[in-house]
């Protein structure tokens, strides 16, 4: 099972590359690109020098970007700054190394293999102690291919700085990267001969007709897909030219696209976005409804089309595809926030769940019912339901939505601070008033004038497993990973459709229910019990496991300990009354407390 720390690690390492590849995006010339890509190698990926090799026009490949973190003696890698190599030494190069994937990796004891016309530098570091080791004469290579599987280049990695051979996650990483600096190349080219056709459009008027064929064939034939917008008249934002290309991606035909616009394609919370983009003759990243109703991941990039005369006349839209990259970036952000194990959220994504339930305002006196419902602006980031729509696209079962960055706006003059951001409206949530047997309220919050006591709020059910050390101690971890997957799916399939159910850690799990009072909560507390409680089949051997509930409410001015505290403490109060086990040597629990 994967180490507590770990999901923030995959975290960190999705936020720069992110960052690397909005590099990449960001650059405006072929020759700007390759050197991200090269920078984006060493400064993302954890490597001290990287070279891209560019196939030119007659096949070869020649080194068309370097970049080392410290410059080395005797110029390092710098030197091999426009060398070439021949195809057919490339080709039998690629072909010897061991296959990581999409990466080729040639370890140092197969030298041999590299053909003297490939441009090779080899740096004075420690030579290898262990087996993982890097040796000073390994090489990571990853080939880029174009989307018609055409190679681009390659991309070539040394001196991890870890000083070990990338393990499973850099070269995930790695993979994801070059598939990226593959895309972001074959822009740049396109980009290039876009901006050379429209500039001879508009400076060789008398060869007007040789421009426009040559704009042509770059529109039609282009590998993404193309459009063009009218600007002015009648027909404005209209589509009155889109490609091949485009009609595939949205399956749609040509002349359905025509009498369309990119407003009537765009999913609805997309559209503001996509307003700002085309008044600013800029790139947004969004969703276009395909003909089978879902809706496909796409960037778009503007170019407003002056004339000399008139000024702007139409708007160029480049339309990529990047529903393979959205579909990794959702599921890396699954991966951090949930258990590895039973697929649950784990106590990172509950404790983030609480926060944005939660604001650091007690009940205002005077509020009625214990509600307050604040509105604020959309946050950046992810749209509310991408990733709740991708998840069910990809088969995750119970992937839940991906929230995004915090958004960067203000609070609205006169509201409360404290409040978690995220959401577009919060109902304060107050602790439920507990009922003596006359009907009295034993313990409602102070109110004032019509203020009546809360029945219903939000309930934090915390539950542990009894016996289910003397599993794990008698038949393995093994058995015992099975019965928490069990306890797991028993517990999801007894909550209600909306609740939490997520794994803490080790045998203990937390459900939150929204909007129940304390019997409720009390009845979903026994229909827990009695869902673990059944006897679970595990490789062919009956197990059965108790449990020991503790039901604590979570209210606005509380903290995110306190509400889990208050409920762990009840938890535990129960297993005293049952007379169970509860603290073992220096007052540390008897279970088991990491999964």
């Amino acid at each position: 099972m994967e180490a507590e720390s770990e999901p923030y690690v995959r975290l960190a390492t999705l936020r720069t590359l992110h960052r690397v590849v909005a590099d990449l995006n960001a650059a405006r010339s072929l020759a700007g690109t390759l050197q991200a890509v090269v920078e984006g190698a060493v400064h993302g990926l954890g490597f001290d020098a990287a070279a891209v090799s560019l196939v030119r026009p007659d096949g070869d490949l020649v080194v068309a970007a370097v970049w080392e973190l410290e410059e080395s003696p005797m110029g390092g890698p710098s030197v091999l700054l426009g060398q070439v190599g021949s195809r057919e030494s490339w080709d039998r190069l690629l072909g010897v190394s061991d296959h990581w994937g999409t990466l080729r990796f040639l370890p140092y004891d197969r030298g041999w293999a590299v053909a003297s016309d490939i441009p090779r530098w080899i740096g004075d570091g420690p030579l290898p102690v262990y087996a993982n080791d890097w040796h000073p004469a390994d090489g990571l290579l990853a080939p880029m291919y174009s989307a018609g599987g055409d190679l681009l280049g390659v991309l070539s990695v040394d001196r991890p700085r870890s000083g070990k051979r990338p393990g499973a996650w850099t070269r995930e990483a790695l993979e994801m990267f070059s598939l990226q600096a593959s895309i972001a190349i074959g822009n740049a080219r396109l980009r290039a001969e876009m901006q050379r056709a429209l500039a001879r459009l508009e400076k060789e008027q008398q060869a007007l007709r040789a421009s426009e064929e040559s704009f042509r064939q770059a529109f039609e034939y282009a590998p993404s897909g193309m459009a063009i917008t009218e600007l002015h008249g009648v027909g404005r934002g209209q589509l009155t030219r889109v490609n091949d290309a485009l009609c595939r991606l949205l399956g749609r035909p040509r002349a359905v696209l025509r009498q369309q616009s990119f407003a009537d394609l765009v999913h609805p919370e997309d559209r503001a976005l996509l307003e700002r983009t085309s008044a600013e003759s800029g790139r947004a990243e969004l969703r276009l409804s395909r003909r089978d109703g879902g809706y496909q991941w796409v960037c778009l990039r503007n170019s407003i089309v002056a004339d000399a005369a008139e000024g702007p006349s139409f708007l160029l839209t480049h339309v990529e595809d990047i529903e393979d990259r959205k579909r990794h970036e959702f599921q890396l952000a699954h991966r951090a926030s949930h258990d590895a194990l039973t697929g649950l959220p784990n106590g990172a994504e509950l404790k983030a769940r609480l926060a944005r339930r939660l604001c650091a305002q007690p009940q205002p006196v005077g509020a009625t019912g214990g509600q307050v419902e604040v509105a604020y602006p959309q946050p950046y980031g992810y749209p509310a339901d991408s990733y709740s729509a991708h998840a069910a696209h990809d088969g995750l079962e119970g992937a839940d939505r991906y929230a995004g960055p915090a958004h960067g706006y203000g609070l609205p003059e006169g509201l409360p601070s404290g409040l978690g951001p995220g959401f577009g409206e919060h109902v304060h949530a107050v602790v439920p008033a507990e009922y003596g047997p006359g009907g009295e309220a034993w313990s409602a919050p102070f109110r004032s004038g019509a203020a009546a006591a809360v029945d219903k709020g939000l309930a934090v059910l915390f539950c542990d497993l009894d016996g289910f050390k003397s599993i794990n101690d008698r038949f393995g971890h093994n058995a015992g990973d099975a019965v928490l997957v069990e306890v797991a799916r028993r517990l999801s399939q007894a909550v209600r459709d909306g609740d939490t159910v997520a794994r803490l850690g080790g045998d203990e799990f937390v459900v939150l229910a929204d909007g129940i009072g304390r019997e409720e909560a009390k009845d979903l507390a026994h229909r827990l019990r009695g869902a673990i409680i059944p006897p679970m089949r595990i490789d062919g051997r009956a197990m059965r496991v108790g449990v020991s509930l503790g039901v604590g409410w979570a209210g606005c001015g509380m903290s995110i300990e306190e509400v889990l505290q208050t409920a762990d403490e009840r938890m535990y109060d129960e297993k005293r009354a049952r007379g169970g086990a509860v603290r073992g040597a220096r007052g540390e629990r008897s279970h088991r407390r990491a999964g």
